[in-house]
């Protein structure tokens, strides 16, 4: 089912505070609108071939919590009755890994690829998900890091104060990605206490704000993020 023509044009979209189940149906659309383009492909001869598209979406939630299909419901550590007194809501989504929490402060990022336009592996996939974040911290003058046998970008790996800044959950089916990432940029951390982050209980979280001592402008991260992701994809970014 690949393509034969090779796009790598991303459509980029802003969506802003989005309500998470909102953003999720609106990936769904994307998705699958890009698996059923690939099924006419199988169907068809080359020159009625629809290229398909790849989407980049960029957006903060207002706090929730999501569970992703490998994940233990017990590492919700507040009632799922008592959400409500924190301002809160949770889903049991379909991206791979467990627990972990999005908020105002967080840039989250769904691309949603063909990755028969780039490459058909799913590993490499998200260790270029967490090359983006790598250099962004860098330019903080912060050496993020690869934790062995987790996803996610970390510091201090290897050591008793060991922190993750960059969570990662992805689905992808015929070689199409949706969810994504998490960066803690200017999070409120005290809502990971309500959760074992991504399973992980021996391990601390962090944010952008709380390794810098100061609060970042989200404008310039999300610039980052799009020209490293652009760069370390080999793509172009076009506004949608």
């Amino acid at each position: 089912m690949k393509n034969t023509a090779v796009n790598t044009e991303v459509l980029f979209q802003d969506l802003g505070l989005i309500d998470y189940q909102k953003a999720w149906d609106y990936q769904e659309e994307l998705f699958d609108k890009t698996v059923q383009s690939k099924f006419h492909n199988r169907k068809v001869s080359e020159v009625e071939h629809i290229v398909t598209q790849n989407h980049l979406l960029f957006c903060e939630h207002p706090h929730v919590y999501t569970l992703g299909k490998s994940g233990k419901p017990e590492h919700l550590l507040i009632a799922p009755e008592k959400l409500h007194e924190v301002g809160a809501t949770y889903y049991k989504i379909n991206r791979g890994g467990d627990i972990t929490y999005h908020g105002p402060g967080q840039l989250v990022g769904y691309p949603i690829l063909d990755l028969d336009h780039f490459f058909p592996d799913v590993h490499k996939y998200l260790r270029y998900l967490e090359e983006i974040f790598i250099r962004i911290l860098a330019d903080y003058g912060l050496q993020g890091e690869r934790s062995p046998g987790e996803t996610g970008v970390w510091l201090d790996v290897g050591k008793p104060n060991a922190r993750k800044i960059l969570a990662l959950g992805v689905k992808a089916s015929r070689w199409v990605t949706m969810h994504g990432w998490a960066f803690n940029v200017n999070t409120d951390l005290h809502y990971f206490k309500n959760i074992i982050p991504c399973g992980i209980d021996d391990k601390d979280v962090t944010s952008l704000e709380k390794e810098l001592g100061h609060k970042v402008p989200m404008e310039e991260i999300k610039d980052k993020a799009k020209r490293y992701f652009a760069e370390v994809f080999q793509v172009s970014l076009r506004c949608d």
